[in-house]
């Protein structure tokens, strides 16, 4: 399929119900942390990426807040927050979707200069190098102060502000980039930070490596009561400070925390890493996750489980162990390139090209080259009959469930695109998700039903649709 370079997503998948209509979202700005109450279901913290505002969308929950964020990283407002950054909120949830907020903490994953980029614009894929690590970019990840084709073609020219997924093999998935020309600081004491695991350590020199990378902390503090002394091969921590050459002078170090505490009602989202199938275990960001026999599965199978995977666990934490209740599959489907024909605002559905695409309280909305920060109220509101979007999301049987959707400037051509699974096949058409294509002068010979494939239609003057060319796949 034919992709923009812009594309900014995130992975995301519905958690309860739909959302019910523009008045169940909430309306604009934010509420008070200590206003309001949460006929809750469940009480504990929620770690994911934000999906949109008014107040903060995370894991499919609308959290009430005081408009304030605990960050080391100069964000201390929820209006300096941005889509696709990775929050900690604690508070209670119901299964409506509605949640209060307590406390919200943001944390920069990576910070500094690039040495990388690269961006195939085509396959929406591509990478950042900095601090020696690499991190990988995709079409859910969302871009601020710069494109990622503007980042490829001059990457010694930014800084960035990275919010992601550490992965196993000590490299990242970035969730949220955020870039500065090489001059524009971010708000933040230090130039630089990096997570991950402590390796060749020296004690008696105060160095050592980060996924290879050197760190030199005989200036460092501890930071939140950490003691540099207590540094360890194999911990797992924070650093922050500045660059001199190829090493980075620690000023700051902390090791990494638990991200909840005991007892906790828990939800995370991000990728399976160390996955074991006969312990029945896997991690999230370091947390351990332990599989039993209640373990509910929404949207992946058991057996589906594997490093890289990405999925949403909710659970109890007990003993520094993430007791699975649920695992959903956050892992997209099809994928949906038109033109919106019909919007119902109340029930947050479009109709794109023909297909029926819903809209949840997790889907990310965006647009290209814009740096609005509008309410998610706001964001449904602006789609009008006639815009080009790109959506990606889940196939269900008649509708596309949009985790993604980004307004487009315009298209080339008349013709939609769309990859999905065949549901039906008629003597002259191809059938998905209730959506009828007539073959017209193009061959559907081959094609079974569950085929996943490309599609290239158009609309006639009758107002049918029709492929452009034979099927891809």
């Amino acid at each position: 399929m034919k992709r923009n370079g812009l594309s900014k997503a995130i992975k995301l998948v519905l958690v309860g119900t739909l959302a019910g209509g523009l008045a169940a979202c909430g309306g604009g700005g934010s509420g008070s942390s200590g206003s309001g109450s949460v006929s809750g279901n469940a009480e504990g913290t929620s770690v994911g990426a934000v999906t949109g505002f008014g107040s903060v969308y995370v894991n499919g929950t609308r959290f009430e807040t005081d408009g304030s964020v605990t960050s080391d990283d100069g964000i201390e407002r929820e209006d300096q927050l941005e889509k696709g950054m990775v929050l900690k909120v604690k508070g209670s949830w119901d299964s409506r979707g509605q949640g209060q907020a307590s406390d919200i903490r943001y944390d920069d994953t990576l910070r500094g200069p690039l040495a990388g980029a690269s961006w195939d614009s085509v396959a929406a894929t591509g990478e950042l190098q900095l601090l020696g690590q690499t991190v990988a970019l995709t079409n859910q990840t969302v871009f601020r102060g710069a494109t990622p084709d503007t980042l490829a073609a001059n990457p010694t020219g930014y800084r960035v502000r990275v919010s992601g997924w550490r992965l196993d093999d000590g490299s990242f998935r970035a969730s949220y980039v955020g870039a500065r020309a090489i001059g524009m600081d971010f708000d933040d004491d230090n130039e630089v930070e990096l997570e991950g695991v402590v390796q060749n350590l020296d004690e008696l020199a105060r160095t050592f490596t980060i996924n290879g990378f050197k760190v030199d902390y005989q200036l460092a503090t501890g930071d939140d009561g950490f003691d540099p002394d207590d540094l360890s091969n194999g911990m797992t921590v924070e650093v922050e400070g500045y660059l001199q050459g190829a090493t980075l002078m620690a000023r700051e170090i902390d090791d990494e925390d638990d991200l909840f505490d005991d007892n906790d009602d828990v939800e995370i989202s991000g990728d399976i890493y160390d996955y074991d199938s006969t312990a029945r275990t896997f991690r999230i960001n370091g947390v351990l996750v332990q599989i039993d026999g209640d373990t509910d599965f929404d949207d992946i199978s058991a057996g589906s489980l594997q490093d890289g995977v990405f999925v949403k666990v909710e659970g109890d934490y007990r003993n520094g162990v993430l007791l699975a209740d649920e695992i959903e599959g956050r892992e997209g489907d099809a994928e949906l390139d038109g033109q919106i024909e019909e919007i119902d605002l109340s029930n947050e559905l479009l109709v794109v090209s023909g297909i029926r695409v819903q809209l949840t309280a997790n889907t990310l909305i965006d647009d290209d080259d814009d740096d609005d920060r509008r309410n998610r109220v706001d964001d449904i509101n602006a789609f009008t009959v006639g815009d080009y979007v790109e959506v990606e999301g889940r196939q269900r049987a008649d509708y596309l469930e949009a985790f993604t959707i980004e307004r487009e400037d315009g298209d080339d051509d008349d013709d939609f695109e769309l990859e999905a699974r065949v549901d039906a096949l008629g003597s002259n058409s191809v059938t998905f998700m209730n959506l009828e294509i007539l073959q017209g002068n193009f061959s559907l010979a081959g094609v079974r039903v569950g085929d996943e494939v490309e599609a290239e239609y158009r609309k006639t003057t009758g107002g049918e649709y029709e492929l452009a060319e034979d099927l891809d796949d």
